[in-house]
């Protein structure tokens, strides 16, 4: 018994003294608990690289700073893009191409349209010179091409037959007893009522007479206007056919009061006609003495030989018109600028790459020039292209 209590207290005393080294170390005077030292077993982290790049920062934060930037960089900032482009159009500006104010000797030219028009010399009216009926149409269609002298229609009138009637008696009595006075005055009654030569010289000298009265084409042309059938019957003084001769049209171009001024000054003009070939010489006759108050234009007319009829009534035409060659201060029509109505061309200043607009005065001479009537002088630089200054300076400015 007491040997076995001996035991327990032994191994009581051991487990005690265990515990105590366990719980309290002194080693070299530093002191560690029990605590501590399950800390120091357990494996602590690895602190983190740092960047070589950027000292100060880890390596995984530069990392996401890249990243970041790369990110923003894929985004187009709007204003650095205009910055950009304002750059690029300023760059194009110092090698912008000038030109020389320079004197040039020249024909003014001017360019005006109008429509072609019926001559009214070419135009005739075949009118009833008494009542009668259609016996028989010949010129049956619109727009038929005739002849001077084709028969247009035979017609029977009751005033016609018997003045041929009249006329054949005074043919037989004038062969029996002379009588002139009253055989003129037949045949003279024959003339009023538009009967031909060619058909009283057929009764003289066949001495008979035709129940019906032929109606001729007085002149060559077209019909363009026909009021009768056959079998229709008409009464005096109605028109019948209208004949009219293209051989020979009118031109009436339009004019902007601006252009008048410049009228006398012009000599030769063509025409031409979309469509056609042939280029045609016309000649200025009339100016008409009133404008048009809704479109402040006047018409000029002018008169175009048309032996081949190309040019018809109604077409489209462009007139181009020139006068005497003389010498003008000139500017190329791609250097000049219009804006709120006013004429601007662009200089040189001192500085280079810099390029300052002025207010002009022109008048156009070709379709290449124009004359300088106020603003510049001779031998001084201009911008070749105005239009591009103008979209440049839109473009930096916004204020276009």
């Amino acid at each position: 018994m007491e040997n076995k209590i001996f035991k327990t207290f032994i191994l009581t005393l051991v487990l005690f003294t265990i515990s105590a080294q366990a719980e309290m170390k002194c080693e070299s005077g530093k002191c560690s608990t029990g605590k501590e030292a399950t800390q120091k077993a357990i494996p602590k982290k690895p602190e983190p690289a740092k960047s070589e790049a950027m000292p100060g920062m880890t390596t995984e934060e530069h990392t996401a700073m890249l990243k970041k930037e790369a990110t923003q960089a894929k985004k187009p900032d709007p204003k650095k893009a205009q910055e950009k482009k304002n750059r690029r159009i300023i760059e194009q500006l110092f090698n912008v191409k000038t030109v020389k104010v320079k004197r040039l000797k020249a024909a003014k030219e001017q360019v005006n349209y109008g429509y072609i028009v019926v001559e009214d010399s070419r135009r005739v009216d075949v009118v009833a010179w008494y009542e009668g009926y259609v016996e028989a149409l010949y010129a049956d269609t619109l727009y038929q091409k005739i002849k001077e002298g084709d028969a247009l229609a035979k017609v029977y009138s009751p005033e016609v037959y018997k003045a041929k009637q009249d006329y054949l008696n005074s043919l037989k009595f004038n062969a029996q007893r002379s009588s002139p006075g009253m055989l003129r005055g037949a045949r003279e009654k024959l003339r009023l009522l538009n009967i031909s030569d060619k058909e009283i010289e057929q009764i003289r000298s066949t001495r008979k007479i035709d129940l019906y009265t032929t109606i001729y084409a007085p002149m060559s042309g077209w019909i363009f206007s026909k009021k009768i059938n056959e079998g229709s019957s008409f009464k005096k003084q109605a028109m019948l056919f209208e004949i009219v001769n293209l051989e020979q049209v009118w031109l009436e171009a339009k004019l902007f009061q601006k252009e008048l001024t410049k009228l006398n000054t012009l000599q030769h003009f063509t025409v031409k006609v979309e469509g056609i070939p042939t280029v045609f010489k016309a000649r200025k006759t009339l100016l008409y003495p009133r404008l048009n108050p809704k479109e402040a234009t006047a018409t000029l007319r002018l008169v175009v030989d048309n032996p081949n009829e190309e040019l018809k009534p109604g077409m489209y035409a462009k007139v181009h018109a020139s006068g005497k060659k003389q010498t003008d201060l000139v500017i190329p029509r791609t250097a000049a600028l219009r804006k709120d109505g006013r004429w601007y061309a662009f200089i040189a200043t001192e500085f280079k790459g810099e390029y300052e607009p002025i207010k002009i005065e022109l008048e156009p001479l070709d379709n290449q020039y124009f004359v300088v009537k106020k603003g510049l002088s001779e031998g001084e630089s201009v911008v070749n292209n105005a239009l591009f200054m103008m979209d440049s300076d839109a473009q930096i400015n916004s204020i276009y």
